[in-house]
């Protein structure tokens, strides 16, 4: 009994060194992938390590955070038998998010951020847009090596032999200095202004602040936060400031079409300092703004994130009430209705409708505008054969056909037509693909982007002349009609403030054309106030949020009130809309026109299926729910390979799929 004894002593002193060890070896391990992640977050691996030594000294509590941080989530492994495994891990899940964050930084200006993984399908579709196949072949094979290596370690990895009850003792010590330490320094680093939670730009504050802070407000500091004073009786004073200040705009001119084309990335490159061209990129933008209605557009998001800039001008809501990099479209609006510039209209007696020449899903955009008062949403997978740009996206020259097509679809009423482009999409290449240019670069503000901003000015040159198409077509219809243009944010093209003539990254511009002579009215806009001066113009003040922001916008608590707002009708308890009913989602249809068929005819194995408003994303569907292969020949006629079993047309369907297999709607 003796000798056990002596055994049991001896094992239990041997494994408190190794306990012990614990405490050193896991703070390195979150100190060296903190140091990695970092590396990659101010990108010292393309730019050298200026960005990171600046941060590093400049905000010393803000890095011990970060390396706090990472190490809460390695503690756990403390309390486990596989510890190796765990660590190896967490680790590897911090690392591939620092990476995937480096490598976005060098396409677009907005960080990886927790929203980033409501699109994630979406982020895989468009790949191939940033990546060329070998580098994706590389990363496949890196990801599953990496994978084939965590089960090996789980399966035939070392073990910890420490009692059961040891390591539980030594976690929760573990943890609470780790928590104790997290928290002391975290208040620390707020009191000395080294951390906060209000990030005006995500960008900078994943520069000042660090990348594992950072994400993780983005995961935690979601949707709005009560506002001080939130009651009925607040927003009844709203309400009540509103009807006071409402004047008596007369007869609203309710026969005038409405469109919106939300322009990709796009800006005038004169706004550029420093940019020489060879001719001017935008001459059809710079002639209309000097004839129409015109000024800066503050947008919420740099380099990325077209959704927020689209949900502000449908809305009227400012997404900078929401959490930092929340896209409300994934958190909301896919859930909820909301007032909209396409519900006021409605009551108007307008049709509505959406356009956009990229995928459907892409934002949920096929579900939120139904929830946004749409009464069509025509996608790329409705419209024919597109051309693409030289990095596969979309040339907004369909764009044209496609709103007159919707213009066309209601004779008897007048239209909304609300755009999305998406030809001056990134990345924009940093080695010559454009062999010919219309427009060379002179000179650049930096020369490492010499080729990305010529390619990038002669996509802007393109999109102009769509501009030029456009309102031409649309004065042939001899309809009146408002062209409301903007860019949804400036390009990821490395700029910095300085290099713009608004002094600022989040200035883009509009454009208010017409054709039956509205003033000409200059002024600077916010995204969100867009639509409320667009009705303004026409004397329409239907809608409560278009009233707010048409008679208090020069108000001091303007901004205060319009949060207030948002908090009630998305998050509160909806005082604005307790003596009248919410608005209702619509029963929205994909394709402004409906796709039909009208014969089938067969030569030799192959069948032909004649119709109308075909698309490339077409299949013919048998009566069993059979996809057959399809392919497509032009918006009339579809070839089929595959024996369709009938020679009836009444007996087949048509499908659109999308890329990922999803069937977005049939004929059925």
């Amino acid at each position: 009994m003796m000798f056990r004894k002596s055994n049991l002593t001896s094992g239990t002193d041997a494994g408190q060194p190794r306990e012990r060890r614990v405490f050193l070896y896991l703070p390195l391990l979150a100190a060296l992938v903190t140091l990695i992640i970092e590396l990659f977050n101010h990108k010292a691996f393309t730019e050298g390590l200026s960005a990171f030594t600046k941060f590093a000294s400049g905000g010393p509590l803000a890095l011990l955070v970060d390396v706090l941080i990472i190490l809460a989530t390695l503690m756990p492994a403390v309390f486990l038998r596989r510890r190796a495994f765990y660590c190896t891990l967490v680790s590897a899940v911090w690392l591939v998010g620092g990476t995937v964050n480096g490598f976005i930084l060098l396409n677009r200006m907005t960080p990886f951020n927790v929203a980033d993984m409501t699109v994630f399908t979406t982020g895989i579709d468009t790949l191939p847009n940033y990546l060329s196949t070998r580098y994706i072949i590389l990363l496949a094979v890196a990801l599953v090596v990496l994978l084939t290596g965590l089960i090996l370690l789980f399966w035939k990895g070392p073990r910890n032999t420490i009692p059961g009850r040891q390591r539980v003792l030594t976690g929760i010590l573990a943890m609470l200095l780790t928590c104790g330490l997290l928290g002391g320094s975290w208040a620390l680093a707020f009191h000395t202004k080294q951390l906060s939670n209000v990030f005006s730009n995500l960008a900078f504050a994943y520069e000042d602040y660090g990348f594992s802070y950072c994400f993780l407000q983005t995961w935690l500091n979601r949707g709005i936060r009560l506002p001080d004073g939130y009651s009925t009786f607040a927003v009844q004073e709203i309400e009540q400031k509103v009807e006071e200040n409402s004047m008596d705009a007369g007869e609203p001119q309710t026969d005038v079409n409405v469109v919106y084309v939300q322009l990709e990335s796009f800006i005038d490159p004169d706004e550029i300092r420093g940019l020489e061209l060879s001719e001017e990129a935008a001459p059809t933008w710079n002639a209309l703004t000097e004839q129409y209605s015109s000024g800066y557009l503050t947008v919420p998001v740099v380099g990325a994130g077209t959704a927020n800039t689209e949900c502000e001008v449908l809305t009227g809501m400012s997404t900078r009430f929401f959490g930092p990099g929340e896209y409300p479209y994934q958190t909301q609006l896919d859930k909820k209705t909301v007032e909209s510039v396409a519900y006021d209209l409605k009551e108007n007696g307008y049709g509505t409708h959406a356009i956009h020449n990229h995928r459907a899903t892409f934002y949920s955009r096929n579900v939120v505008y139904a929830n946004l008062g749409f009464d069509d949403f025509t996608s790329l997978e409705y419209m024919p054969k597109t051309e693409v740009t030289p990095q596969n996206w979309a040339k907004d020259s369909v764009l044209t056909g496609q709103i007159i097509k919707a213009l066309d679809e209601t004779p008897d009423q007048p239209d909304l037509v609300f755009t999305v482009s998406v030809q001056g999409h990134g990345k924009y290449p940093t080695e010559q693909v454009l062999e010919h240019p219309d427009i060379t670069v002179e000179a650049c503000p930096d020369e490492e982007y010499h080729y990305a901003v010529e390619y990038y000015v002669n996509q802007v040159h393109e999109m102009d002349r769509f501009l030029a198409n456009l309102t031409a077509a649309l004065n042939r219809r001899e309809e009146k009609t408002v062209l409301v243009l903007y860019g949804d944010h400036l390009p990821s093209l490395g700029l910095k403030s300085k290099d713009m003539e608004s002094g600022t990254l989040y200035r883009t511009e509009y454009v208010i054309w017409d054709n039956f002579g509205l003033e000409k009215q200059d002024g600077n806009l916010a995204a969100y106030q867009l639509s409320s001066v667009v009705l303004e113009r026409l004397g329409i003040t239907t809608g409560f949020m278009n009233r707010f922001h048409q008679t208090c916008r020069e108000q001091t608590d303007y901004r205060s009130e319009l949060k207030l707002l948002q908090y009630d009708v998305l998050y509160g308890r909806q005082y604005l809309y307790q003596d009248q009913p919410s608005y209702q989602p619509m029963e929205m249809r994909m394709g402004v026109a409906p796709i039909t068929m009208s014969s089938i005819s067969q030569t030799g194995d192959i069948w032909y299926i004649a119709g109308e408003n075909f698309s490339p994303y077409c299949r013919v569907t048998t009566s069993d729910g059979d996809l057959l292969k399809t392919t497509y020949l032009s918006p009339w006629l579809l070839e089929v390979e595959e024996d369709p079993g009938t020679t009836d047309v009444e007996d087949l369907f048509i499908s659109v799929v999308d890329k990922h297999h999803e069937i977005l709607s049939d004929t059925e």
